[in-house]
């Protein structure tokens, strides 16, 4: 199996809706959600990575909080694993959603309330406890080593 593959997720929340995005492509046929996100790139810090990732999948500009929940996930059949920090954020300002994900695979968008997102097929299964919830944990952010 391949080392696991580090992303990273927003749950931004607007009126007491969080946004959810498909999680596969549409020739998977899945009807599973999660949040918007995605892999991250060495070299630049967790919170620019998110930054950039939700701005290419929605054109969406957030300001990144603290993370909420870590998830892992595997496909054993293609050796696939990875671990998923998922933050809070809010929007910088007020910009309409447009899709464009470079990837192709988000393709829909949709703010959810608690009660909604229960009755969604998604991942990961916490993700309702961790964005309404009162619990986060601390980030120490990236900083040069200096010897």
């Amino acid at each position: 199996m391949a080392r696991p593959r580090l992303a990273v997720r927003a749950a931004i929340l607007r009126d007491d809706r969080v946004l959810v995005v498909n999680a596969y492509p549409p020739e998977y046929g899945s009807d599973m959600w999660c949040l918007p996100g995605g892999g991250a790139e060495p070299g630049q810090s967790l919170p620019e990575n998110l930054e950039r990732e939700v701005m290419e999948e929605t054109g969406l500009r957030i300001k990144v909080g603290a993370i909420i929940l870590v998830n892992e996930f595997r496909d054993s059949k293609k050796g696939f694993h990875q671990v998923d920090l998922i933050h809070r954020a809010t929007l910088v300002d007020e910009s309409e959603i447009i899709l464009n994900d470079p990837e192709g695979v988000v393709d829909r968008a949709r703010w959810v309330t608690q009660a909604e997102l229960a009755k969604l097929h998604h991942r990961p299964r916490m993700l309702g406890r961790a964005v309404w919830g009162q619990y986060a944990a601390w980030y120490d952010p990236m900083e040069e080593i200096v010897w």
